[in-house]
C-alpha cells in the first residue's frame, strides 16, 4: 500500500513510480553487500585451513572462489549503479516538460525570478540519484550484518563495533543538525547573488552607457560577500566534521586492531579471525563515514527536491482546453478587474465592454492608465484578476493555448524576439511556411530589408534581436503577429519605435485587416493613427471612461477640448 509521503504531491509520484528500480537496486545492493564478506571469508580460509593443510589445490579451489564472487560482486555493484543512471535519465524525462511549463508559468505571474533555478533543481536531483551518496543509504543497513559477523567472531568486539556503529551515528546525526540549516543558508545567499548579477545582465547597455556598472557592483559586492561569508562558514563546519568523523575512524580501525590483538594474546581467538574482524569493522563503518562526506550534496538535494515540489504543485500541468470552432473575434469584459502584488489600487477598475468581432478598436490614454494591461488581459497573459475576458462568449482562459495561439497576433510594448533566424522569429518557432513567413513580411514592409542581409531570411538575429535596430525588431515582431493571418491582433503600441516609411507599412497592414473583418485592438498614443479606426475607446486610470464610433468620440473630444470664455466683466 503506498504511503502518504509517496501521494502528496507530483514529484514524489513520479519518484514512487521508479519504486521497481529502486527495488532491484536494493536487490543488488543485498547481494554485493554479502559478497563483501569474500574478504573475510578468503581470510579465515586461509589461517584456518589452507596453512594449516599446506594443501595447494584447496588454496587454489578457494582462490577460485574468491575471484569469481569477487566478479559477481562487481557485476551487482555495475547492474545498481547502471539502474540509477537509467532512472535518473527517465526521472528527467518524465519532469522536464513538467518543469519547463511550470517554471514559465511561474515566471509570467511574477511568481519567480529565475526560471533556469528549477532546471539546477531537477539536475541536483537527478545526479543525487547517480551518485554515491544514494548508494550509502543502500549499504547503510547492512552495517548490523557486519557486525553480526563480528559477533560470530568474536562477542567483545561484537560489542566493540556496536559502541563505534552508533558513535558513527552520532556524528552523522551531528552534522545534520549543525550542517543542514548552514547549507541551505549559503546555497540561497549564491542564488540571490547569481540572481541579481542575471537581472541586470538584461539592461547592459544603458549600465554601461550611464556608468552604471560601479553603483550597481557595489549592491551585488553586498550580496556576494555575503554568499561568501556563509559559504565559508559552512564549509569551515563541514570540514571539521569530516575532519574528526575521519579521526574517529582511524581510531576506531586501530582499537579494534588492538583490542583484536588482546584477545589473541589471551587466546580467545586466532590472527586470522582478528584481521577478519578489522575488515568488517571498516566495511561495517564504510556506508555511515560516506554518508557524513556526502551531506552537503543530499541537503542541496533535499532543497532542490522541496523547491522543485512546491512548484510543480503550485503550477500543475492544466489539463488540456475545451476544443472550441475558430474564434470569429468578438471580445467581452465583464466586470473585470487586474490587480498586482504590492498594489493597493487596481490597475484595471471594473470594466465592462465589448469590441465586436471584425473591428478596429483604437485604445487611446495617457501613460499609466491601463493600456498595456489591458491588451495583456485580453490575451489572457495577466496573472491577477477578477472577472471574466470573453472570447466569442467563452472564457479566454477555458481556451487551449495551442489551439487559441495560431488565431491570435500580439505585439508586446516591450519586444521580444528570440535567439534564432529571422524566418523562425516570424513563423513563431513553429514548422517553418516560407510562403506564410514572406507574405507576413511583405505586409509589414520588410521583405526588402531581409533580403538585403547576407542570409536573408536564414540571418541569425542573435539574442533579444541585439543585431536588429529598435525600428526592425518592432517590425520583425509585427510581421510574427501577422503570421497565419490569425483572427485577432492585439498590438500594444506598434508605432512607438517606426519611422514614416514603417508607420506607412503598418497604417496599410491594419487596413488590410480591417478589409479581411479581422478584430484589431491597437493601443496608441499617437492620434494619426485613429484614420483607420472603427471604434475609439478613451482610457483613464484604469477605466474605459469612453467608447463608440470613431467619428462620435473624436467629436466629443473636441467639444471637450473647447472651453466657454470667461463672462465679461460688469
Amino acid at each position: 500500500m503506498k504511503s502518504d509521503f509517496f501521494k502528496r504531491s507530483i514529484l514524489s509520484r513520479q519518484l514512487w513510480a521508479f519504486r521497481r528500480e529502486f527495488f532491484w537496486v536494493g536487490i543488488f545492493s543485498m547481494i554485493a553487500n554479502v559478497l563483501m564478506l569474500t574478504p573475510t571469508i578468503y581470510m579465515l580460509q586461509l589461517y584456518g585451513r589452507v596453512m594449516k593443510s599446506g594443501s595447494e589445490l584447496t588454496l587454489l579451489m578457494v582462490t577460485m572462489f574468491m575471484l569469481l564472487f569477487f566478479g559477481v560482486m562487481a557485476f551487482a555493484e555495475w547492474l545498481r549503479s547502471r539502474i540509477l543512471v537509467r532512472a535518473g535519465v527517465r526521472l528527467d524525462e518524465a519532469l522536464n516538460s513538467l518543469v519547463f511549463t511550470a517554471s514559465f508559468e511561474a515566471y509570467l505571474k511574477q511568481a519567480r525570478s529565475n526560471v533556469t533555478e528549477a532546471f539546477m533543481d531537477l539536475t541536483n536531483i537527478r545526479q543525487f540519484l547517480t551518485s554515491n551518496g544514494l548508494i550509502a543509504f543502500f549499504d547503510t543497513p547492512w552495517t548490523p550484518v557486519y557486525i553480526a559477523v563480528i559477533f560470530l567472531l568474536n562477542p567483545f568486539l561484537g560489542c566493540l563495533s556496536i559502541f563505534f556503529a552508533i558513535l558513527q551515528l552520532a556524528i552523522t546525526w551531528q552534522t545534520h543538525v549543525m550542517s543542514s540549516k548552514e547549507i541551505e543558508t549559503a546555497n540561497d545567499a549564491s542564488n540571490d547573488s547569481y540572481r541579481y548579477v542575471q537581472s541586470k545582465l538584461r539592461n547592459i547597455e544603458p549600465l554601461h552607457a550611464m556608468g552604471m556598472t560601479g553603483n550597481l557592483r557595489k549592491h551585488w559586492a553586498e550580496r556576494h560577500e555575503l554568499s561568501l561569508t556563509k559559504s565559508e562558514s559552512s564549509l569551515e563546519r563541514q570540514h571539521r566534521q569530516q575532519a574528526f568523523a575521519k579521526f574517529v575512524r582511524y581510531c576506531m580501525q586501530s582499537l579494534t586492531l588492538g583490542a583484536g590483538a588482546l584477545m589473541v594474546i589471551e587466546g580467545k581467538m586466532t590472527a586470522g579471525s582478528m584481521i577478519a574482524a578489522n575488515v568488517l569493522m571498516s566495511k561495517a563503518l564504510a556506508p555511515l563515514d560516506l554518508v557524513v562526506a556526502t551531506w552537503k550534496p543530499f541537503i542541496q538535494a533535499k532543497s532542490a527536491f522541496l523547491r522543485l515540489e512546491k512548484l510543480l504543485d503550485e503550477y500543475p500541468e492544466k489539463a488540456p482546453g475545451a476544443r472550441h470552432q475558430d474564434p470569429l473575434g468578438e471580445i467581452r469584459l465583464e466586470g473585470f478587474t487586474a490587480t498586482a502584488p504590492g498594489r493597493e489600487a487596481p490597475i484595471l477598475n471594473d470594466l465592462n465592454v465589448m469590441f465586436p468581432a471584425g473591428k478596429t478598436v483604437v485604445v487611446l490614454g495617457p501613460s499609466g492608465s491601463g493600456k498595456s494591461t489591458l491588451a495583456r488581459c485580453i490575451v489572457g497573459v495577466w496573472p491577477d484578476f477578477k472577472g471574466h475576458v470573453l472570447l466569442d462568449g467563452e472564457p479566454v482562459e477555458s481556451w487551449d493555448r495551442l489551439e487559441l495561439g495560431p488565431h491570435i497576433g500580439y505585439l508586446p510594448q516591450d519586444i521580444e524576439l528570440f535567439d534564432g533566424t529571422i524566418a523562425e522569429n516570424i513563423a513563431r518557432f513553429g514548422e517553418i511556411d516560407s510562403p506564410k513567413v514572406i507574405d507576413a513580411a511583405r505586409r509589414t514592409g520588410i521583405h526588402e530589408m531581409i533580403l538585403r542581409f547576407p542570409k536573408g531570411y536564414d540571418t541569425q538575429i542573435g539574442e533579444a534581436g541585439g543585431m536588429l535596430s529598435g525600428g526592425q525588431r518592432q517590425r520583425l515582431g509585427l510581421a510574427r503577429a501577422l503570421y497565419g493571418n490569425p483572427e485577432i491582433l492585439v498590438l500594444d503600441e506598434p508605432n512607438a519605435n517606426l519611422d514614416d516609411a514603417g508607420e506607412r507599412s503598418l497604417l496599410q497592414a491594419v487596413a488590410e485587416l480591417k478589409a479581411a473583418g479581422k478584430t484589431v485592438i491597437l493601443v496608441t498614443h499617437r492620434s494619426n493613427i485613429l484614420a483607420v479606426a472603427d471604434l475609439v475607446a478613451i482610457m483613464q486610470n484604469g477605466r474605459i471612461v469612453q467608447c463608440g464610433h470613431r467619428d462620435d468620440v473624436i467629436a466629443s473630444l473636441k467639444a471637450a477640448a473647447v472651453k466657454p470664455s470667461a463672462a465679461p466683466v460688469s
